[in-house]
């Protein structure tokens, strides 16, 4: 678009144009805007005029994208959001609210935080609902983007990894981080194994049984990333999706797993279980929530953020 037609552009034009990729139909589209159909076909034409691309296409019962279409709605989305929340601020206010927000993350990190961001609802926010989906994954950001979840909070590292470099080279950062605690993984198996006592080699640790906590299924990790670095591997037996499951099977086997150390307090069967340092380096466990930009000043998110980072403040206090 060159830069007189910019200056001519009824912005308006792109509310319609962002309601109908939301919805996928004229007629619904027409609906959330108090707009009639004919209304909405033509502010779709003149946008196309404008642009200079047919947008939406017809398809079965609904409507379908272009490429360009897509291509240019993350963008007009999030500037029309922080359009309206410049322009129309809504306070979210805790103690009046009754927002839903949707959490991401695996049941070792809501086992440490829910609890307190509990409390924090029942004290602060008694209307205020969340809903805590499975992490099935190590980059959340297709979630954030596509508004499956406000917050997902996790081990990130490769995500982490790629913001940094594009910060440093100086692109607009599509999603922001905060770090909420550091951890470590430790070794765990049954009490009696017989590798809980005595030297615990990198020879023994490889001849072992392995179950492997997977989100993805795939059975290979980052700690088997740290054994082919050394040129050695593990034979892992089992995956499983949660590291409630995989505390339980070791406590009831001899297969060895990798946990957080943090995580293993509150199993509710730290005592059948021994906890030993892995023979080999592995990186440290940083645990961060990422979040899109589009939600970073909203007054809600930001509740929603402190909430969480207080959860874990309390989770790691010292007293806790």
């Amino acid at each position: 678009m060159n830069p007189l037609n910019f200056r001519t552009l009824d912005l308006n034009l792109l509310r319609v144009f962002d309601e109908v990729m939301a919805e996928r139909s004229l007629t619904r589209a027409a609906r959330n805007l108090s707009l009639t159909q004919p209304a909405v076909s033509n502010a779709l034409r003149r946008l196309r005029e404008t642009l200079g691309d047919e947008l939406v296409l017809r398809s079965g019962q609904g409507m379908a994208p272009t490429p360009r279409a897509v291509a240019i709605w993350p963008a007009v989305r999030e500037a029309l959001q922080q359009l309206q929340e410049s322009l129309v601020p809504n306070e979210f206010v805790p103690g009046e609210a009754n927002s839903i927000f949707v959490l991401a993350m695996a049941d070792a990190t809501a086992a440490e935080l829910i609890p307190g961001l509990t409390d924090t609802l029942e004290h602060e926010a008694p209307g205020v609902a969340v809903r805590v989906l499975p992490l099935t994954t190590r980059d959340p950001r297709k979630l954030l983007d596509e508004e499956t979840c406000d917050l997902a909070v996790g081990y990130f590292p490769s995500v982490l990894a790629d913001l940094t470099a594009r910060a440093q080279s100086g692109e607009p950062l599509p999603f922001l981080h905060q770090r909420l605690y550091d951890g470590e993984y430790v070794c765990v198996m049954r009490k009696d194994h017989p590798l809980a006592t005595g030297p615990f080699t990198l020879n023994r640790y490889c001849a072992a049984r392995h179950l492997l906590v997977s989100f993805s299924g795939r059975p290979y990790g980052f700690v088997d990333e740290s054994l082919a670095s050394l040129g050695r591997k593990r034979q892992v037996v089992l995956t499983v999706n949660q590291f409630f499951t995989a505390g339980r099977v070791v406590a009831n086997s001899n297969l060895l797993t990798v946990l957080p150390r943090h995580f293993v307090r509150v199993t509710g069967i730290a005592e059948q279980l021994v906890l030993r340092p892995l023979p080999f380096d592995v990186s440290p466990v940083h645990v961060d929530a990422v979040w899109h930009r589009r939600s970073q000043q909203s007054s809600a998110h930001v509740w929603l953020r402190q909430a969480v980072m207080r959860a874990a403040d309390k989770a790691f206090s010292p007293d806790a």
